[in-house]
């Protein structure tokens, strides 16, 4: 079934997302990250944890929940066991609440990941924002969390990157246009197309994997758009507490590091 003829749901409080077997192929990862400039040898046969964004996503999609125009917020991944590329999963999840505000619907999904023999491997809450197309509010999507990183020079400098928007695009092409076609991101109110919360992400995990730690258990605040041609540079606090990416002297995503562990179950 194509998009265009996919019936869609409209988001409502207790809205069940039913079990899903999937799996995540290893060609798949590699030809992602590599679009984007991360190298995915460092995972070997383990999923990078940021995929577990857009596998959350893509459960509210195939249960009839649609991602077009909608805005990451705030996602909180905690990942108690290993997933494995190639490896069969389970994923089933429910929206907690859809709160009315301002700019359109303020929602909030639980996605739960398990192994087929029911083992709990990772949670993944997001927040986002479906834009109501007929509202003029410039602002107003709801309480803004406190922020994690108070400035830049709390920052060690550890990585950068150029985005371009073939990389973009090769990154994802499909599910939200304001990531991937002008015309939506203008439509959205965006100068240009930003990237999916989930693939700046991908530039946060590699820095903490490449420190050593596996099993995360993060809050992830998605502060201003990054728009799909900037120049962004990863930066961390000297314990290791916080990560952010930015742009323009600007925090883009922050991230709090509530627990790591070194290994995975």
């Amino acid at each position: 079934m194509t998009s265009s003829s996919k019936r869609w749901h409209e988001p409502s409080e207790g809205f069940m997302i039913a079990d899903q077997e999937r799996r995540f192929a290893k060609r798949e990862q590699v030809e992602r990250l590599t679009a984007i400039g991360v190298d995915p040898e460092r995972y070997q046969e383990q999923i990078d944890p940021a995929f577990l964004i857009g596998l959350s996503i893509d459960a509210g999609i195939d249960a009839g929940i649609s991602a077009e125009g909608n805005v990451n917020m705030l996602t909180s991944l905690c990942q108690q066991a290993s997933i494995r590329l190639n490896e069969p999963f389970v994923v089933s999840g429910m929206i907690e609440s859809v709160q009315q505000v301002p700019r359109g619907a303020r929602i909030q999904t639980r996605v739960e990941f398990r192994s087929v023999t029911d083992a709990p491997l990772a949670t993944v809450r997001r927040e986002s924002l479906k834009p109501d197309p007929s509202s003029t509010a410039a602002r107003g999507a709801g309480s803004r969390p406190a922020p994690v990183i108070g400035n830049l020079a709390e920052l060690n400098r550890v990585a950068s990157y150029q985005l371009t928007p073939g990389a973009t695009w090769a990154y994802s092409h499909e599910g939200n246009a304001i990531h991937y076609e002008v015309p939506a991101a203008e439509q959205a109110g965006f100068q240009a197309p930003i990237i999916g919360g989930g693939q700046g992400v991908h530039y946060l995990t590699a820095a903490l994997w490449d420190e050593g730690y596996r099993a995360l258990d993060v809050d992830i605040y998605f502060r201003r758009p990054i728009f799909w041609d900037q120049t962004v540079w990863v930066g961390k606090t000297d314990d290791w507490s916080a990560v952010a990416l930015v742009r323009d002297d600007k925090i883009g995503t922050e991230v709090r590091v509530n627990g790591v562990r070194s290994e995975l179950g």
